[in-house]
Formats: structure tokens, sequence, C-alpha cells
């Protein structure tokens, strides 16, 4: 009383560009991209009473996990001690290829005023050897899928731990959201 199932050569085409169709599907899905501070060099310190200002180059790892290359354009990361804006680093424009890393290096310039305005906190944060800094960057762009350009905005929220003294990157946690804009 065995039945026999008819094999069909329509119905494993249709199951296989199913599981092709859901493969694609999740392989397609917009990933944030991944950002870790590398390492802090310092590059001018200009103290001329009273204005003492730093200039620094930021080395940041930036990963794109997606299967579609991304352009972006010009930003500015601002950078934050105790809640005040200590200074700014410039992200310039480029491209990413598909499931890639590269490391950018992003020029950055503190304002000893505002940190002055902190001395106290500072001075401490010296003597402990560990600085608590926040960064935040929105970075707008587009992606290439096909024929079609999808445009992007990407969040990214950094709370560092650096080494005031030698600017050694302690402890970090970066969060970034992806968010697809319609054209």
């Amino acid at each position: 009383m065995s039945r026999r199932a008819k094999w069909s050569w329509t119905s494993a085409f249709v199951g296989a560009a199913s599981a092709l169709a859901a493969t694609t599907l999740l392989n397609a899905r917009p990933k944030d991209p991944t950002f870790h501070l590398i390492s802090i060099k310092l590059t001018s310190f200009n103290l001329k009473l009273p204005v003492v200002e730093a200039e620094l180059i930021l080395t940041v790892h930036v990963t794109n996990p997606n299967i579609v290359p991304i352009e972006y354009s010009s930003t500015n990361m601002s950078i934050f001690y105790e809640g005040s804006l200590l200074g700014s680093a410039e992200v310039k424009a480029g491209s990413q290829n598909p499931r890639s890393c590269e490391v950018l290096h992003l020029p950055a310039r503190l304002d000893g005023r505002e940190l002055a305005h902190h001395a106290s906190r500072f001075f401490a944060d010296v003597a402990k050897r560990e600085m608590v800094l926040e960064s935040k960057v929105d970075i707008m762009g587009k992606a290439r899928m096909w024929w079609w350009d999808h445009g992007f905005k990407v969040h990214v929220d950094s709370h560092l731990t650096v080494d005031p003294v030698f600017l050694d990157v302690i402890d970090q946690e970066n969060i970034s959201q992806l968010e697809l804009l319609l054209n």
C-alpha cells in the first residue's frame, strides 16, 4: 500500500527559486555599519593664553557589512566632555566597497577654553588617567543596488574612555543606527 510520489521538475525549480529568493532577501537586508576608534594622535598643541587648542588625528576602523557599495557625504563629528561641546572631527566624503573594512584618519580640533570650564574635573581625570568623552555623528549617503540609489542616514553615538596623558583608548562603546530614506 505504498504510494510513490511523482517527481516534478516544476516543483523542484519552484522550491530552488524560493530558497534562493529567501537567501537573497536575508542577505540584502540592510545592516548597521560598525565603528571602532583605534588610536588618537596629537598633532599640535597651541598655548597662547587665554586660547588653548589641540589638533588630533583620530584613526577609526569602519566596517560595511552590507552587500552593496556605499557613498557618503562629508560631515562633522561632535566631541563632548562633561556634556559640553569640546571640539569636532571632520569626516570627508568618500565611498566604501561592499562587505569591506577601511581605516579613516579624521582630523579633529579641541577647544581648550571649553576644557577650562571643567578644569577641576579634567585635572582629576588626568590624575586617575581616565577621561570619558562622548561623540555623535550623522552620516548621510546612498547605496546603489542594481540601478537604484537608496538614501540612508547612519547615526553613531560613541562613549569613549581614554588616557588623557598618553591618549590611549582604554574602552569604548559605539552604537550605530541605520535609517533608510525614501527618495
